[in-house]
Formats: structure tokens, C-alpha cells, sequence
């Protein structure tokens, strides 16, 4: 019996840090996924929704990311239990499926890739002098042309461990301006009066403030693509495979929510009008760091920013060119897809991206709506794909299973309303 009760306990002290230890090489992906979702949702609409509305919204930001939860596992779920990506699993479901998120897919990719290139470039104008910025179209130009170069070359895959170093410097450089800005306190001016977003023409705002929170749920066929290309070079137990999904999907969450107090801190009832014209907004997130921490932080936390979107629109373009020519590959029955069909998405990706944002270069803050509301349209179907599949393969634990419900009734309840209201029959 003493060798029965020791057995175990020493068995547990060995195997203990080797758990850590595979946790460890299991993270990539999910910092990837998060890398793709830290972007207008955070830097933009999580901070206007604070410095409009306080915290009154940081209920909807909470109850946003629970509500998708189900729907992002979902990809690391399937993936690692089947041994296939999402998109695979959509195609064995019937060509129907995976022509339904082919099409949307294809057309989400363009519209995403706007979005954080339009937000990069303006960030990028914000950090040259005004003698040496050449205008959004020509920033914009060579951002997505150098990202398009790192990526035909295969060159992208070296900026792995920089987007792990950027996303900890932005997470922690927010995490201490928000607490300095509480122990700073925050001053309202003399008759202001508390907004309310709960009103009808707020509703365009609250669905643009869900749409890209954390990510559009595309993003989890990427996510799945990305963990089946480590799990062939170094394959992780299902249980790191989740924790790395976790971990980054916790991140992006918690961190939205430190944009949004740095808002509500900073700028809410300040008697600062919140601008939403351009790239106007970008200046006054800037020196909201610089008005907490200091005004030497400005241009460092600029150079963060453009770092983090500059690496959202890599990891955007990528994923979103894999999932296409992944698609089209099942969708023709071929063995796999070749790097010259994979160049070729990856050109048209940012070819027709960067004509969105010469075209929208003035109007930042309509661009980015756009692909916020686009992409919560969109995410019933995608949602309803996911949950599908995995209802059908994986395994599903009552909890997730009526989170998932909860979740598909929130999104198609939510994008009903927002059609009703567009078209005028309600308010």
C-alpha cells in the first residue's frame, strides 16, 4: 500500500512541469487569433464606446465575448479531435456548406483587409511629420505592399515571436495607462449629463461596437487552418491545444475591456467632443496615453499601434487567402492547394483591399463600421456552421451546447433587429 499511495505523488511531481512545459509550445495560434482581433474593436470602438457611454457598456462588451465563445473553440475543438481544419469538416457536411462559406469568406477577406489597412495607414500618418506624410492612399500603398511582399516570399512566419513581444507591450502599456488614469481620477465638466446608448439610433453603434468583438467568427476556420499547420510540424494534446485558445481568446476579451475604461477615464464627460470624422479618433486614443501616462509615451504607444496593425493586417490577409484557396481546392476536389493558387488569393486579397482603401482614404470611421456591421450579419451563418459541425462530430458539453443556443439566438436576434431598424420599421 506505501508504494501504491507513493506511486501516484511521485508520478504527479513528474509529469507536472512537463504539462507546463507542452502548454508552452502548444501557444501560437490563439495568439495569432488574438493578434487578428486586437484592432478597430479595440483601439477604436471599445475606446469611443468608453469615452461616449462610461461603463455602460461594458456589459455588452462582456456579454459579446461569452456569447461567441462557443463559436471561435469551436475551430481548436473540431480540429484537434477530427485531425481536419474547419473548412474541411464544412465540405463534408455537403458542397452547399462550404460554397456558403466560400462566398462569405471571399467577401469578408476584402472587407476586413480594408478595415485594419485603412486604420493602419492612418495610424502610420499620425506618426510622421505632416512635411513628410504623403497622404493615406500612398501609406496605405506601401503598408499592404510590403505585407504582401513578407507574404508571397514566405518571409511572414518570422514575425511569429514579434507579434507575441507587441501584443504584451500593447496589453501592458494599456493595463498601466487605465490604472493611472483611475488613481489620476477623472473630472466631469460643470451640467454634463450622462448619455444613453440605449436608444435606436444608437444601434448602428452597438452592432459596429459587437461585430468585430473580439473577431469576426470567420476568423475561427483561420484559427483552425493555422492549428492544423502546427499540429503536422508539432503535435500538442488536445488539452494545450485549448488552452492556447484560451489564453488568447481571454486576452483580447479582457483587454477590450481596459480600452473601454481608458475611454470612459480619459474622455467621457471631459467636454471633449469624440470625434469620429477620418482618422480623427486615432489622435485622441493616442493622447489619452499621453494625458495618463505622460506625453513621451505618445509616440512610443503610435509605434506600438502601427506594430499591432501592421501584424493584424498580415495575419488578416494570410488567414483569410489560406481559408479561400483551401476552399476552392475541396470545392475542385484537389489534393491539396499549391502556392501559386495560395500567391495568387493572397495578391487579390490585398489588390482589392487596397482599392477599398484608397476609395474610403477620407471616411476611416464609415469604412470601419461597415466591416463591423458586415461582419455581425455574417456571423449567424458562421456561427451556425461551426455549431453544426461540431454538434454532429465533436464532442459537446451541456454547458457549450446551450451557451451555443443562448449565442445563435443573440446573433440572429441582434442582426434581425439591426435589418428591421435599416429599412426603417422600427424607432
Amino acid at each position: 500500500m506505501a508504494k501504491t499511495a507513493e506511486g501516484p505523488a511521485t508520478e504527479t511531481r513528474r509529469v507536472e512541469p512537463g504539462v507546463w512545459a507542452s502548454r508552452m509550445a502548444a501557444l501560437g495560434p490563439g495568439i495569432l487569433m488574438a493578434s487578428a482581433a486586437i484592432g478597430g474593436s479595440h483601439l477604436i470602438s471599445s475606446t469611443q464606446a468608453g469615452a461616449r457611454f462610461g461603463w455602460q457598456l461594458a456589459f455588452v462588451i462582456v456579454v459579446a465575448n461569452l456569447l461567441k465563445y462557443p463559436f471561435f473553440r469551436f475551430g481548436p475543438q473540431y480540429t484537434v479531435e477530427s485531425g481536419r481544419s474547419l473548412v474541411e469538416g464544412y465540405a463534408r457536411k455537403g458542397r452547399g456548406y462550404l460554397w456558403v462559406f466560400f462566398v462569405l469568406a471571399t467577401v469578408s477577406s476584402v472587407i476586413s483587409t480594408a478595415g485594419v489597412g485603412l486604420l493602419g495607414a492612418v495610424i502610420l500618418g499620425f506618426m510622421l511629420p505632416d512635411s513628410w506624410a504623403p497622404g493615406i492612399p500612398a501609406l496605405a500603398t506601401a503598408m499592404m505592399a510590403s505585407a504582401w511582399v513578407l507574404l508571397v516570399a514566405g518571409h511572414y512566419r518570422a514575425l511569429d515571436a514579434v507579434t507575441k513581444v507587441i501584443i504584451v507591450t500593447l496589453t501592458l502599456a494599456t493595463i498601466t495607462a487605465t490604472f493611472m488614469a483611475a488613481s489620476a481620477g477623472s473630472e466631469r465638466v460643470a451640467g454634463f449629463v450622462e448619455p444613453t446608448p440605449w436608444t435606436w439610433a444608437t444601434l448602428p453603434f452597438l452592432v459596429a461596437l459587437m461585430g468585430w468583438m473580439p473577431a469576426p467568427i470567420e476568423i475561427s476556420a483561420l484559427n483552425s487552418l493555422w492549428i492544423q499547420a502546427k499540429q503536422k510540424l508539432h503535435p500538442s494534446r488536445a488539452k494545450d491545444v485549448l488552452f492556447d485558445f484560451n489564453v488568447g481568446y481571454a486576452t483580447s476579451a479582457v483587454l477590450a475591456l481596459f480600452f473601454l475604461s481608458l475611454g470612459a477615464l480619459v474622455q467621457y464627460g471631459s467636454g471633449v467632443e469624440v470625434a469620429t470624422a477620418g482618422g480623427a479618433y486615432v489622435d485622441q486614443l493616442l493622447q489619452m496615453y499621453g494625458t495618463a501616462i505622460g506625453q513621451w509615451a505618445v509616440p512610443l504607444m503610435a509605434v506600438i499601434a502601427f506594430a499591432c496593425m501592421y501584424g493584424t493586417v498580415i495575419t488578416v490577409i494570410d488567414g483569410y487567402a489560406r481559408a479561400c484557396a483551401e476552399s476552392l481546392r475541396l470545392l475542385r476536389r484537389e489534393p491539396e492547394f499549391s502556392r501559386r493558387s495560395l500567391n495568387l488569393w493572397l495578391s487579390g486579397i490585398t489588390g482589392v483591399g487596397l482599392v477599398i482603401v484608397v476609395a474610403m482614404s477620407a471616411s476611416l470611421a464609415t469604412m470601419l463600421t461597415f466591416a463591423m456591421i458586415s461582419a455581425f450579419l455574417t456571423a449567424p451563418v458562421f456561427a451556425w456552421l461551426n455549431f453544426s459541425l461540431v454538434r454532429g462530430e465533436g464532442s459537446l458539453s451541456p454547458g457549450l451546447r446551450y451557451l451555443s443556443y443562448a449565442g445563435l439566438v443573440y446573433l440572429a436576434g441582434f442582426a434581425g433587429l439591426f435589418l428591421l431598424d435599416f429599412v426603417s420599421l422600427l424607432g
